[in-house]
C-alpha cells in the first residue's frame, strides 16, 4: 500500500475546505482570491508576462 505525503494531504484538505466555504462555486472560489490579491497589495511579487527564467547549466557529468 502506498504512503499518503503528509504535503499533498494537506492541500487537499485545504482544497476540500475551501470549496466547501463557497458552496463548490469555482466562481466564487477565483472572485475571493482576486479579492485576496488586490488587498495584498504590495505583499506579493508580481512578474511581468515577457519575463522569462533564466535557463540552468548542466553539469558535465549530465550529458
Amino acid at each position: 500500500m502506498k504512503r499518503e505525503d503528509p504535503i499533498v494531504a494537506e492541500v487537499r484538505r485545504t482544497r476540500e475546505e475551501l470549496s466547501a466555504q463557497f458552496d463548490f462555486d469555482v466562481a466564487a472560489i477565483f472572485s475571493d482570491l482576486r479579492t485576496r490579491q488586490i488587498s495584498a497589495g504590495d505583499r506579493l511579487v508580481r512578474l511581468s508576462r515577457d519575463q522569462k527564467a533564466e535557463p540552468i547549466d548542466e553539469p558535465d557529468h549530465a550529458r
